[in-house]
């Protein structure tokens, strides 16, 4: 199995990007997302990667996360939902959109993906919703480090657009919260629920304004 690619950038096609490894080239298909954070032919760059293999078919998909790995991996065990409709999803969302739009019962964000209906919105928070805060505690992994030469120099691969929405809450700010309040004693589902609402209302929140919006939301009503 290949999880990771460590080389430099050779082209950048519509949909995928050809990272050169010590002269041996290999095409990792990306979301729209994750190529506009490519550096340019001829720089350092660095996925984690996910391999599909079929009879007739080997195809590499490449992360800047390993969150955003696992996601790929949870989407595409949906019915209906294969690679191109996963990477549609990551691309419109991004990895904690995508968290927080399942933790949220959140269909119509999914739905705003290209070519995802409905149903198949609707499929995809009910199925994975139980999944939603495993994923998000895995947040605080960092995001992938760039091999830049050689001998291991390394630099960052950004992973936003410019002129991109306001940044939501660090994916360990979340995480954080989210095992705060599984030592609190709630249970994973809520718990996910609550983050994610309290850092859709306060983006740039930090772990211990998480947990008190999040307490205030999970406090009976009435």
């Amino acid at each position: 199995m290949i999880g990771r690619i460590a080389g430099r950038v050779e082209y950048q096609g519509d949909d995928h990007v050809l990272i050169d490894v010590r002269g041996v080239g290999y095409v990792v298909y990306c979301s729209d997302r994750v190529l506009a954070s490519v550096p340019a032919p001829g720089e350092a760059v660095a996925l984690f990667t996910d391999l599909l293999v079929r009879e007739d078919l080997l195809q590499l998909f490449g992360f800047p996360t390993l969150v955003e790995k696992e996601w790929h991996r949870l989407l595409m065990s949906v019915q209906g939902v294969g690679a191109k409709a996963s990477l549609a999803i990551l691309g419109t969302l991004g990895p904690d959109g995508v968290s927080r739009a399942i933790a949220l019962g959140d269909w119509n964000s999914v739905k705003a993906a290209k070519g995802i209906g409905p149903k198949t919105a609707q499929r995809v928070v009910n199925e994975l919703k139980d999944k939603a805060p495993t994923v998000m505690a895995m947040g605080g992994a960092a995001s992938v480090a760039a091999v830049a030469s050689d001998d291991d120099a390394v630099i960052e691969v950004p992973t936003a657009r410019p002129n991109a929405a306001p940044p939501a809450p660090s994916a360990s700010a979340q995480a954080e919260a989210l095992s705060a309040l599984g030592n609190l004693g709630y249970a994973p589902g809520e718990a996910a629920s609550a983050v994610a609402q309290a850092a859709s209302d306060a983006p740039e929140a930090e772990t211990s304004d998480l947990i008190r919006a999040a307490l205030k939301l999970l406090a009976p009503k009435g």
